[in-house]
């Protein structure tokens, strides 16, 4: 499980602590601003922008939620247009969804209000945000804020935005690290926000990465689809998928070596390198999940396809019965494996299955273990991390999958929301 080399610890995310500067590298050819433009009710930043070099190329991933919120709409539109983009804004407080023809017309404004303040093209701007579904974006506010960008732009900027685009987050969420290419130092920094409405298929998370690397446009899509897959679609809170959710990865092509080819040697190890950003950043958004208190890994390993590891540990995770049982530490855990039948795998054989609560086996062969303890298991179901390990012993594949609890706390979180 993937730690950063954090500062003071938050109280309410699990083992997770906030970010400290130092340890946030600029990427070169990145600037950040960030500002209060009054789009939350209390006095918060809430308006942020990331700004990249002329020949930078972006590519990105969306919500698979049919109800599309404007922003990802037109950013999509944008995309479409090209991969070389240049500005990246985004609000909080309200999510733009759910608005219909003038919530289309406000995220293409809020595009142009970009590009007139900062002198570029509409099509280079790429607009996202987070927040209350069926708000409409306050215009006045954000142009507004988007003026004021202009006069707070730093490429050390990283954690100030991270905490601008959090909305029941309790902590940043950032990360960076260093590797060098052909004798050149290459940064990789990330981003993200995320709390609840966090399920597989991306969920209701904003995350940015970014790096000086040289990426062909063509390559960029393949590395965020990859990373993806291993990463913020192995996630889940409370098995909801939001109307916003975007992935952007951003490669700024300050280096002189390019990476234009999947069997080149450096892409695995840029790939590498990205991929350790978004499993910290997705780890780090289960920790902050919504009231949650238990981090939970589920490994499904011996499974014939990653297909049928990856459904058998979501329906785990997204069990209501399974979740409220590890808040409560109750060795219920006849409930898991009740989840692991309702997953669609086929040719299941239930007979071979072992479970085991971190390395304590209480399931064998598909029955309770003849050696049970429920002291034992209570025991650690108390713990605050928790590896849930299920070896299906019909094949060679493994998957890890992070999710968390269900407490008291996460339905008062969302019962109060807009209060």
């Amino acid at each position: 499980m993937l730690r950063a080399p954090y500062g003071e610890k938050n109280k309410m995310a699990i083992n997770l602590k906030k970010p400290l500067k130092e340890n946030i590298y600029a990427v070169p050819g990145i600037k950040l601003g960030f500002t209060e433009a009054g789009i939350k009710s209390k006095a918060k930043k809430d308006l942020a922008i990331i700004l990249a070099d002329e020949g930078s190329h972006v590519s990105a991933i969306f919500t698979k939620n049919q109800f599309l919120a404007a922003p990802v709409i037109q950013a999509k539109q944008n995309l479409k247009l090209g991969a070389k983009k240049k500005a990246f804004i985004i609000n909080t407080g309200t999510a733009n969804a759910g608005t219909g023809d003038l919530g289309l017309i406000n995220a293409k404004q809020t595009c142009e209000l970009v590009a007139k303040n900062f002198n570029l093209s509409a099509k280079d701007v790429l607009p996202f945000s987070t927040g209350v579904i069926m708000k409409h974006l306050p215009m006045q506010k954000i142009e507004q804020g988007i003026q004021a960008l202009t006069s707070n732009l730093s490429n050390e900027n990283w954690i100030e935005v991270a905490e601008t685009i959090m909305t029941t987050d309790t902590i940043p969420k950032a990360y960076s690290k260093k590797i060098v290419l052909a004798d050149e130092e290459i940064i990789v920094t990330g981003i993200a926000k995320g709390s609840g409405m966090i399920n597989p298929n991306m969920a209701t998370m904003l995350a940015f990465i970014a790096t000086n690397a040289s990426i062909t446009s063509q390559i960029l899509t393949k590395m965020i689809t990859d990373v993806a897959d291993e990463s913020f679609n192995l996630i889940s809170v409370d098995g909801d998928t939001s109307t916003n959710d975007s992935f952007l990865l951003i490669s700024t092509n300050k280096t002189k070596v390019a990476i234009s080819e999947e069997d080149d040697g450096n892409y695995q190890k840029l790939r590498d390198a990205i991929l350790e950003i978004a499993k910290f950043l997705a780890q780090a958004i289960v920790r902050d999940g919504e009231g949650a208190t238990k981090f939970i890994e589920i490994q499904v390993a011996n499974g014939k396809t990653r297909e049928d590891c990856v459904e058998i540990a979501r329906k785990i995770a997204n069990s209501p019965l399974v979740k409220t049982a590890f808040f409560a530490s109750d060795p219920n855990l006849g409930r898991i494996m009740a989840a692991i039948g309702n997953a669609q795998v086929k040719d299941l054989e239930t007979s071979k299955i072992n479970i085991f609560l971190n390395n304590y086996l209480f399931a064998e062969n598909g029955a309770l273990s003849k050696d049970y303890d429920e002291s034992i298991a209570n025991e650690e179901m108390k713990k605050n991390e928790i590896t849930l390990k299920i070896d299906l012993q019909n094949g060679l594949e493994v998957r890890s999958f992070y999710t968390s609890d269900l407490s008291y706390d996460y339905v008062k979180i969302n019962a109060e929301y807009r209060t």
